[in-house]
């Protein structure tokens, strides 16, 4: 395609000296000064108000680039030398081409730039945040691009095939998206009929590359041969292409809708299951703090009796008002547990070998916390850890950082009797507590748990940054 040039002005053409050499330098050449400008000059000086600093390195990669580019061009169009009475004149020549070259792409720069802005400011965070906008985005690029490289190897002549995915591109996307939105939906979906389904296709193939043929035909003022040629491409490529790509992409988008919903699925069963431990502490508890109430209402009839009542008050309406929230500030939590050790210290006020120590620290305790998590491990303390007959110690502990929070309880343990059924036990709402973890803070918490002949150790970390 270029060696006879060379040949008409008596000169011998190298393929590797005049073509691919100079052609494979201009592309270096232009990548390389898009990373310059694009990577280096433009963020680290230009940007940031470098200006001085910045307009020469632009200035110097500018030259440079003006440079290279006219001895690529001198080899590229060597042919000219036996064109021009001079050589200079070809000189001025290449380095007319090459500054109209360096121009040109800084131009196209500007404009790059230009929109790559647009983009982030206007449409990047809305295609990141809306899937839609992603899908039909990346649906289009692959088709675009399927079709692309498919005609590309048809053609001998680049310029043919640019002419034929500038003509054809616009029909192939039209019947692809007509296909996925409308047809194929309607067959899998509504009527299920094959025959319908095969007559759906056909009209769509041949009537819309006949309506681009006719417009083609139109802009090239071409003859009537060159109307059936088109026509058949047009209708190859979209059945034999189009058809199947987008049925593919149907297909896989049809498995993720089934995925997504099995999630759902699987997400609605969970929160049931916690909605449902939830349940299971509240009664649990509330039968231990009336059994309480009643001990204490036989030993003494007003004042203590009174405050008991007054917290469990408080207690239940911290349930019925905040315990089915998703998340509620730390500081309820903490009033919600001080409550019950209050209504268990009025049990064993009367037993001087118990000892209750609570150290809360809230200073940096202004996170929000699923209800209900803090309090199974202090009523497993109480239930386990306090005897009547024998020393007992309960040590709670709770603090906070600007991400974490910090639980503990240390605890007494005794020897049960033999008949005792919750011998073993270390009851519903410790249980309820670790299932409860693992779903509303998966891997966002740590759960230690161990034990000696004579305590009972609980240390909880939590993840509460949002």
């Amino acid at each position: 395609m270029y060696g006879y040039k060379f040949a008409r002005y008596h000169q011998v053409f190298d393929y590797y000296i005049h073509y691919l050499l100079p052609a494979l330098s201009r592309i270096v050449l232009v990548y390389g000064g898009f990373l310059m400008v694009n990577f280096v000059i433009v963020p680290k000086f230009l940007e940031k108000k470098r200006w001085w600093l910045g307009m020469l390195l632009l200035l110097l990669t500018g030259l440079l680039f003006f440079l290279l580019m006219m001895v690529a061009t001198s080899y590229y169009n060597g042919y000219l030398l036996g064109v021009y009475d001079t050589v200079r004149g070809a000189h001025m020549h290449f380095a007319k081409s090459a500054f109209i070259t360096t121009i040109f792409c800084g131009v196209l720069y500007i404009v790059y730039y230009i929109l790559r802005q647009i983009y982030f400011e206007y449409l990047h965070e809305r295609i990141v945040v809306n899937p839609q906008y992603r899908k039909t985005i990346r649906e289009v690029l692959m088709v675009l691009a399927g079709l692309e490289v498919v005609i590309a190897l048809m053609f001998n002549d680049s310029r043919d095939a640019f002419r034929a995915m500038l003509y054809f591109g616009p029909v192939f996307v039209s019947i692809g998206f007509i296909l996925y939105y409308k047809i194929i939906p309607d067959f899998k979906l509504v009527h299920h009929n094959q025959r319908l389904f095969i007559r759906d296709i056909a009209l769509l193939i041949l009537g819309v590359n006949f309506l681009m043929t006719m417009v083609i035909r139109a802009i090239r003022h071409g003859g009537g041969g060159f109307f059936p040629p088109a026509l058949i491409f047009g209708v190859l490529i979209s059945a034999g292409l189009v058809l199947p790509l987008t049925w593919f992409l149907y297909q896989s988008r049809q498995k993720q809708l089934v995925m997504v919903k099995n999630l759902k699925t699987a997400l609605g069963h969970s929160t049931a299951n916690m909605d449902f431990l939830r349940a299971q502490i509240n009664p649990h508890f509330l039968f231990n703090a009336l059994n309480t109430l009643y001990g204490t209402a036989l030993q003494e009839e007003a004042p203590r009796t009174s405050e008991g009542i007054q917290k469990l008050g408080d207690m239940m309406r911290f349930m019925l008002h905040d315990n089915h929230l998703a998340k509620i500030p730390l500081d309820k939590e903490v009033a919600y547990l001080q409550n019950y050790i209050d209504l268990q210290r009025l049990r064993v006020m009367s037993s001087p070998d118990i000892l209750i120590e609570v150290n809360i620290d809230e200073s940096q305790c202004e996170h929000e916390i699923a209800p209900m998590l803090l309090i199974p491990f202090v009523e497993n303390a109480f239930k386990h850890g306090i005897s009547l007959r024998n020393r007992s110690r309960i040590v709670i502990s709770l603090s906070c950082n600007a991400e974490q929070l910090f639980f503990d309880v240390v605890n007494t343990v005794h020897q049960r009797p033999e008949n005792d059924p919750e011998r073993d036990s270390m009851g519903i709402g410790l249980n309820n507590v670790r299932e409860r973890l693992a779903l509303l803070y998966p891997n966002r918490h740590e759960l230690s748990i161990r034990h000696t002949a004579n305590e009972f150790f609980v240390h909880l970390t939590i993840d509460v940054k949002d």
